[in-house]
């Protein structure tokens, strides 16, 4: 395989706790590669560590071993300020909860990451309309998170993970606050908007219907990643 065309790789990624004295492994020598436009979904029992692998692999947790390359760069090598510039170049985020700051409007919001990397102001805002647009908010862009719908707040936040223009999105558990006609239509939209950009997606989900539009299932089960078996 072409390492070109690797966006996303880790190895041998191992993460233990401490409870009660006891060392709990979460993690056991993970390996995972997620290449260019791919869509790949996790599943797993609740507390089997979807969530902590995807805050490893985004640079917001430490592995106690192994390595994350995002970009072709190792990811847990770097300091706070060079893997925030990473995170901001090359992942974008979306969460169970939208997590948009609710004194900013639709715009605002989806403009934020590209004004915290240093974008002119105009060029943010246009970026911003223009992906609000097409996840189907374009009159809603002067609206603030409280005056939105859940549906309207969770396509904010995919335009939000999009609007950098990312090599994967990091998705957690990205439907599970939504009812099931939203949560088709985030399917939808995110199947629309890989396809336009070519953006690799990571989607830590417990719901079949959603990993069904994924080209690969993966399993995480006592610490060990596996394909699911059909």
């Amino acid at each position: 395989m072409n390492d070109a065309a690797v966006v996303l790789r880790c190895r041998r990624l191992a993460k233990t706790y401490r409870e009660s004295g006891d060392v709990v492994e979460i993690l056991r020598r993970v390996d995972l590669e997620v290449r260019e436009g791919e869509r790949v979904a996790v599943m797993g029992s609740s507390g089997a560590g979807k969530s902590t692998l995807l805050h490893i692999l985004g640079g917001l947790d430490d592995p106690c071993a192994g390595e994350v390359w995002v970009a072709g760069q190792r990811m847990d090598r770097l300091g706070p300020a060079q893997r925030g510039r990473l995170r901001n170049r090359a992942l974008g985020f979306v969460y169970q909860f939208h997590h948009l700051l609710p004194e900013f409007t639709a715009l605002e919001n989806v403009a934020m990451p590209l004004l915290i990397r240093g974008e002119p102001v105009a060029r943010a805002r246009a970026r911003a309309r223009e992906l609000l647009e097409q996840v189907g908010l374009g009159a809603r862009l002067r609206h603030k998170p409280g005056e939105l719908s859940g549906g309207e707040r969770q396509r904010a936040a995919v335009a939000r993970a999009l609007v950098t223009e990312p090599r994967c999105v990091l998705a957690d558990e990205p439907t599970g606050n939504l009812d099931e006609r939203n949560a088709g239509r985030i399917y939808e939209l995110m199947l629309e908007l890989n396809a336009r950009y070519r953006t690799s997606f990571l989607v830590v989900t417990h719901e079949r219907k959603l990993a069904q539009h994924m080209d690969r299932v993966l399993v995480l089960e006592g610490g060990i990643l596996k394909a699911a078996v059909p």
